[in-house]
């Protein structure tokens, strides 16, 4: 019976979540749900009833090294893979894949984000058991497409052909990040999913991918055969990612091939990529407000609140913001104001590193 590998992609920075997520400690190692464990260690725990923890990858920048060693103890060097810089998503797939490959040509891959929040975790193991089994044997590559809840237009969507009878269902298309108006159609549609960025193919058939799609990646990947599981794999990994072009897997490889597939997930999901998801995520008061923290609030409502616990914040007639202080940062912004993360910290690091 082939065995189950689980890859755990934790290389981002999470710019989004700034200043709470630093580029010291990015938002996957740290506990934004208040359950005593971070997003990473809650996306370990979830794999565990697939797979033994021997069996379970984490790949991310070299930066992060030590952050994954101290939150997961429990996994070996060979199971922590270090980038020396971001190539995007095909490279963090093949990495894994052709190392696991030199150990069990004949097992089967899960890749999944570490940031993500999954609630009902039986339901996630039974649908992602769907998969596995529909992944075993086969040429199949399939993606966990989470029931949308409303027009999200921060979100991939995956159109789907519709067959009641069958619980793994054939692609038809990927969309990236629609307008409004075009999200809403494809929601009264009915044949569309939110792509989550969780994928299970066998190692076989996710290498031959790579092989008939991203050939010159496949090259590059093939060629450390000698090296993995050695002491010589870093020094091939950091030549490797100076060779290897960025691009993501859904664009390289998922919207290309033929044998894509789909298996509803239809458990909590949350990709937690803004302060807006992430109040969605967390218990409300009356007012619609998150507090994380100490707060005394006045005609306030639809706002996230979060400072540390010797401090007191206090605010008056807002609607809908985020006010956090987070280290050396005070941020007080529209909470749905994500687009512009991006350019809060960079301006924050023209005023200096510290802030960033």
């Amino acid at each position: 019976m082939a065995q189950n590998y689980v890859v755990i992609m934790a290389g981002g920075i999470g710019s989004r979540f700034w200043p709470y997520s630093r580029a010291a400690k990015p938002k996957q190692f740290l506990d934004v749900l208040g359950t005593g464990r971070s997003l990473i260690q809650m996306t370990y725990d979830r794999f565990l009833n697939i797979c033994p923890s021997d069996n379970i990858y984490v790949i991310t920048n070299k930066d992060y090294k030590g952050l994954v060693q101290e939150q997961l103890p429990e996994l070996s060097d060979d199971q922590i893979l270090l980038e020396p810089i971001g190539r995007n998503t095909a490279a963090a797939v093949a990495y894994p894949a052709f190392k696991i490959k030199q150990k069990d040509p004949e097992g089967i891959m899960i890749v999944a984000p570490s940031d993500h929040v999954v609630f009902k975790d039986a339901v996630f193991k039974e649908n992602l058991t769907t998969a596995i089994d529909a992944a075993t044997g086969t040429s199949k590559l399939i993606t966990l497409g989470i029931v949308p809840t409303r027009p999200e237009t921060g979100y991939g969507y995956i159109q789907y052909h519709s067959n009641k009878d069958e619980k793994v269902k054939k692609v038809k298309t990927f969309t990236e990040k629609p307008e409004l108006e075009l999200a809403q159609k494809f929601i009264e549609s009915g044949d569309f999913v939110w792509n989550a960025g969780i994928f299970i193919w066998s190692i076989d058939t996710i290498t031959k991918a790579f092989n008939k799609y991203l050939k010159d990646i496949a090259v590059i990947f093939e060629e450390g055969a000698d090296s993995y599981y050695t002491d010589k794999e870093q020094a091939f990994i950091d030549k490797a990612y100076s060779q290897c072009k960025s691009i993501s897997i859904d664009y390289g490889i998922m919207e290309k091939a033929d044998d894509v597939h789909m298996v509803k997930g239809l458990f909590d999901w949350s990709d937690l990529g803004s302060w807006d998801s992430l109040h969605e995520a967390r218990k409300k008061d009356e007012h619609n407000n998150v507090v994380d923290g100490k707060a005394v609030l006045y005609n306030s409502q639809n706002c996230y609140v979060k400072g540390d616990d010797d401090l007191l914040i206090v605010a008056q007639d807002l609607d809908g913001y985020l006010v956090t202080k987070s280290g050396n940062v005070v941020l007080v912004c529209k909470k749905d104001a994500e687009k512009k993360f991006r350019e809060f910290l960079s301006d924050a690091k023209d005023v200096g590193e510290e802030f960033a």
